[in-house]
């Protein structure tokens, strides 16, 4: 498994390319801004991109996409809970002082138990509302790798005082499905460094009992 992890743009989104060493098919998630970086990774690589996969409908998350998507040719993949969030992008742009990306197209949905895949490295779906209303993670089973999106951080969840955030549904998410997996699950966050479900279970003040 290829797992190149960089931050992007002005927040430091974590933009994932994961690509299967023998295909070299690839998956970007979260090309927030800064493609170029994109771009020279999956070429070093010799990767090519099959699915481009948003987390969150955030402009750090997402603000990339289409100027990957032009390039690669691949589709755009985000739960349609979040459209509401992507015809917000000026209003998100303005929020943080940036320029406004371009418009995002939508190409397919994902939804929970959906599979993404490259090559042969697939991931499930799993539907995490609560920072927004469509966050997702994906879980790369084989590989025990969760790309969390901003469901969970080292330390600390993802804020849910935003259009669309919800204490209560992202507590419902980490207590169900994210909990749910093993502790030696390495966690790869929106932000920040790496962490593992167990590092969380034991010390996150959110998750602690």
């Amino acid at each position: 498994m290829i797992h190149e992890i960089f931050p992007v743009g002005p927040l430091q989104c974590n933009c994932s390319v994961v690509g299967d060493e023998q295909t070299k098919e690839a998956i970007v998630i979260d090309p927030g801004d800064d493609i170029e970086d994109v771009l020279d990774i999956v070429q070093r690589h010799g990767l090519t991109v099959k699915q481009i996969v948003i987390t969150h409908a955030h402009i750090d998350h997402i603000g990339g996409a289409s100027k990957l998507k032009r390039i690669t040719g691949a589709p755009v993949l985000l739960n349609q809970n979040d459209y509401a969030l992507l015809k917000m992008l000026d209003i998100q742009a303005a929020w943080i002082g940036m320029r406004p990306p371009e418009k995002v197209a939508i190409d397919s949905n994902l939804n929970q138990g959906d599979k993404v895949q490259a090559g042969s490295l697939v991931a499930e779906v799993l539907h995490t509302p609560g920072h927004t209303e469509g966050s997702i993670c994906l879980y790369f089973a084989p590989e025990k790798k969760l790309i969390a999106g901003d469901t969970l951080f080292a330390g600390s969840i993802g804020r849910t005082d935003l259009p669309g955030g919800s204490y209560e549904k992202i507590m419902q998410s980490l207590h169900g499905p994210v909990l749910a997996l093993p502790d030696e699950t390495l966690v790869i966050p929106g932000h920040g460094p790496v962490t593992t479900i167990g590092e969380e279970r034991e010390s996150n003040p959110f998750l602690r009992h």
